[in-house]
């Protein structure tokens, strides 16, 4: 009888310090999950710049007004979107594995756009045209681009062009800008000073069609070796380049440039080289500011047919994200912080596009009037 009851305690001590141990055990991993769910809350608010003062995407379209029509892009609103081909020449070949350099014909989407924020800008607001496009290769790989007519980027780095977009915000009280800002900003981005005299002196483009479009960050060529060569492109037009004068650019009507294009392509496809410019050791590959040397070797990869547009409502590029670093196989990033900050825009702008899509808030923007979306009322 005392040795059962010894028996039956040393049980009970035994069960109470499993279930003790379990109990414990239990907590550490509701603590380890809560601390992990805390930890992975805390990152997300951390990337979407909702804590840390850093600089985020969220940074760079915080200046987007909340009656920005829905449904648009935030930057470059006003487009339109064209299909053609690319014809590649074979050149770019020995240089990169990418499909695209050998197969003879890719098929071609992209838009044609101004540089401003506003879906309703007239064509002689900005003298900003650009060219977004996607090439989508037989092997299922896709080339995504975005270039300007702008031949280098105002700043060395990203928070540069913030700091340069506030330096020269107009004073509400003289309507100009504040000019101890404008030194300060240049005497801390003293690259930006090419930029501000290109902006001043160089012509205004009266086409689409003549216009060069260039990429202004660097990328990588990797070839069946592994061999790299960094890399920028231009597409090259063949149509000439011409101008207006300053009186033509007043009184120009308000859709002339995208009115132009469609009455070019009516009369047959227009086509831009896509031209690679191949960098030479001592050239800057991450900073998006400093030209290379004329003088650098220059490749004709291909040519760019463009066959026709679409209003950008109902095209096949509304929907289209054109990251600049979605590249295909044989080509890779360089280490431009400007450029790895792009995919975060671009990726928040077209998000923001989606959801309002998706949500029924768009109008104009896939080709609705406002008093057709029942939700809108």
């Amino acid at each position: 009888m005392h040795f059962g009851n010894q028996s039956y305690f040393i049980n009970m001590k035994k069960n109470s310090l499993i279930t003790y141990i379990r109990t414990k055990r239990l907590l550490f991993v509701k603590c380890g999950i809560l601390l992990i769910g805390s930890t992975l809350i805390l990152a997300f608010a951390w990337a979407a710049g909702l804590v840390g003062g850093r600089t985020t995407t969220q940074t760079f379209l915080k200046d987007t007004p909340s009656t920005f029509p829905a449904g648009y892009r935030r930057a470059h609103g006003k487009g339109i979107c064209f299909e053609g081909n690319f014809r590649a020449s074979g050149r770019g070949v020995p240089f990169s594995v990418a499909r695209v350099f050998a197969q003879q014909i890719v098929p071609a989407v992209g838009r044609f756009s101004l540089g401003s924020p506003d879906p309703y800008a007239p064509d002689n607001s900005t003298r900003t045209v650009s060219m977004a496009l996607m090439l989508t290769a037989d092997d299922g790989e896709q080339w995504r681009m975005k270039l300007n007519n702008e031949p280098f980027f105002a700043t060395r780095d990203a928070e540069g062009f913030l700091k340069q977009m506030e330096a020269y915000k107009p004073n509400p009280a003289t309507g100009t800008p504040d000019l101890a800002r404008v030194e300060a900003f240049l005497k801390e981005y003293p690259e930006a000073k090419k930029y501000v005299k290109w902006d001043a002196t160089a012509p205004w483009t009266r086409s689409f069609a003549g216009a060069q479009y260039n990429v202004i960050n660097s990328f990588i060529l990797i070839d069946e070796n592994g061999k790299k060569q960094p890399i920028r492109w231009s597409m090259r037009p063949h149509e000439p380049f011409t101008s207006w004068s300053v009186s033509q650019r007043k009184q120009a009507s308000h859709d002339v440039l995208f009115d132009d294009l469609k009455k070019r392509l009516q009369k047959g496809p227009l086509y831009w080289d896509l031209v690679l410019t191949l960098a030479d050791s001592v050239d800057p590959v991450n900073d998006p500011s400093q030209l290379w040397p004329a003088s650098r070797t220059e490749i004709v990869a291909g040519t760019l047919e463009v066959s026709q547009v679409f209003d950008q409502a109902d095209g096949g590029c509304r929907d289209v994200n054109f990251d600049p670093t979605r590249v295909p196989n044989g080509i890779i990033l360089s280490d431009d912080p400007v450029l790895l900050a792009r995919a975060g825009i671009y990726s928040h702008s077209h998000n923001s596009r989606v959801r309002e899509i998706g949500y029924g808030k768009a109008t104009d923007a896939v080709g609705k009037h406002q008093n057709d979306n029942r939700k809108n009322k």
